[in-house]
């Protein structure tokens, strides 16, 4: 026999792969992240298989001493990757082989195929509690904003043309809820992640009697009841990459919240709004003018946000025509993964932080806000009280801006007659709409920006943040 194998699979083939090859195919550049999951699995299938007599405890027990050794290793960098062994599991495997005679037995009734589909689900199951902690802290900062600036109030925009007055808080409210369904994908991705593929082979099992119940509970894919939850189709299991667009779709939108966040903070960081003053230690200089003080932090969270996006549209181009079941192409869904879990992760946290640090400048605030025009829809509201269909509220007071407008008066200081002119019914009363507590307490209902109800909300939102470190 040719004693130049290729050590995993090389028994069928007389050559060894070309360099060139060895050094193209590998994964062990960035799969090796894998190596605690492998371990996991690896120590959970060897338990299996002596529960069903096809290795006895002795060598279980040294496969289990050799993994723990290994894990060592890596753990303190350690253990010497190689790329001729391609992948993290035949790299892991083959160290323990070289000290532990019975580890050529722990590949029996498994395939790469099913203990890469089994690692990444502890992976996602490990990164969907990470980020929702993550996502916690940044809510736990906007509420700190919130509960702090409830009574300073700035323009709300549509079409970034000043609209109607709001909150500091209510605005910061409502990207809480955008991160709070963040949460919520994420804990119904960590449910669809909580399912055991091992035991799936190459494509259709095994011909010996595994127990995958069994390897699924000591991996803890049970459910709230403890009983083991394992994948249905052996073929789906191994070549089902669902849960990776998942991850990248719910990555995706968590990084879109915190882009269009950032984009408000520049935008109101700048001369020209001066709403609000970004902390120096998340902002930088110009090397060249020395008044600078630019928002690269948000800069770079909303730059952060295209390369996440960016990954979520390869992974659907690298498996919208892929045959049943596995496939090569499949080695590269894990960069755009990992990619974007660290990048994802790295954003929350700095955002949490850079938040934190941010100044409403009330000021500046007040004068925006103090812009009658942003309450000409309150003014139509009046006339709808006064019996007026508010068709014609709306082009009545559309006539009084357009008039103020033409004449450079304030809204608010048209004349009586000008206004009784115009609209008939109107009484003296019509000038109290301009007046921005009354505005606030005119909306007291629910998912508005009155005070009340915004501190209603803020309580509402505090009690939904876990004490511990997740609540997945």
């Amino acid at each position: 026999m040719n004693s130049k194998k290729q050590a995993t699979w090389g028994g069928r083939f007389q050559d060894l792969p070309a360099k060139k090859m060895q050094q193209f195919s590998e994964s062990i550049s960035f799969d090796h992240r894998l190596a605690i999951y492998d371990i996991q699995c690896s120590k959970a299938h060897s338990s299996m298989l002596l529960k069903i007599g096809l290795i006895n405890k002795t060598e279980k027990d040294a496969i289990h001493h050799g993994l723990d050794e290994i894990e060592k290793e890596i753990k303190n960098g350690d253990f010497q990757w190689n790329i001729a062994l391609e992948d993290v599991h035949m790299n892991i495997e083959q160290r323990l082989t070289e000290r532990v005679p019975a580890a050529e037995k722990l590949h029996t009734a498994r395939s790469r195929n099913d203990q890469v589909a089994t690692d990444m689900r502890l992976f996602f199951k490990d990164a969907a509690n990470v980020l929702t902690v993550k996502i916690n802290g940044v809510i736990d900062s906007l509420l700190t904003l919130a509960e702090k600036y409830q009574d300073t109030y700035l323009p709300g925009y549509t079409h970034l043309q000043r609209a109607q007055p709001v909150s500091w808080a209510h605005y910061l409210l409502a990207y809480v809820e955008s991160f709070d369904r963040d949460r919520q994908r994420l804990a119904s991705f960590w449910n669809s992640a909580n399912i055991c593929p091992l035991g799936s082979g190459a494509l259709a099992g095994s011909t010996l009697p595994i127990d995958r119940n069994e390897t699924a509970r000591i991996l803890h894919f049970v459910d709230q009841d403890g009983n083991p939850r394992v994948t249905t189709n052996s073929m789906d299991a191994v070549a089902d990459r669902d849960l990776f667009c998942d991850f990248l779709h719910l990555s995706a939108l968590c990084a879109n919240h915190f882009s269009r966040l950032s984009e408000d903070f520049i935008l109101w960081s700048t001369v020209e709004f001066g709403f609000v003053k970004l902390p120096d230690a998340f902002t930088t200089g110009s090397s060249l003018m020395p008044q600078k003080k630019n928002p690269d932090a948000f800069e770079l969270l909303r730059g952060k946000s295209s390369r996440i996006s960016g990954h979520l549209m390869t992974l659907l181009q690298l498996t919208k025509a892929l045959p049943l079941t596995y496939n090569r192409d499949l080695q590269d869904d894990k960069p755009p993964v990992f990619d974007s879990y660290d990048q994802l992760s790295n954003g929350l946290s700095i955002l949490a932080d850079l938040l934190l640090g941010c100044k409403p400048v009330k000021e500046k605030c007040a004068f925006a806000v103090s812009d009658p025009l942003l309450l000409a829809t309150d003014l139509a509201d009046y006339f709808v009280s006064i019996g007026i269909p508010f068709r014609k509220a709306h082009h009545l007071v559309g006539d009084l801006v357009s008039f103020s407008e033409k004449e450079n008066i304030p809204l608010d200081k048209l004349s009586n007659e000008v206004v009784f002119q115009v609209v008939p019914e109107a009484t003296d009363e019509w000038r109290s709409v301009f007046n921005l507590k009354r505005a606030m307490k005119k909306r007291e209902n629910i998912g508005m920006p009155g005070p009340d109800i915004v501190k209603v909300q803020i309580k509402r939102w505090r009690d939904s943040l876990p004490s511990k470190s997740s609540n997945i």
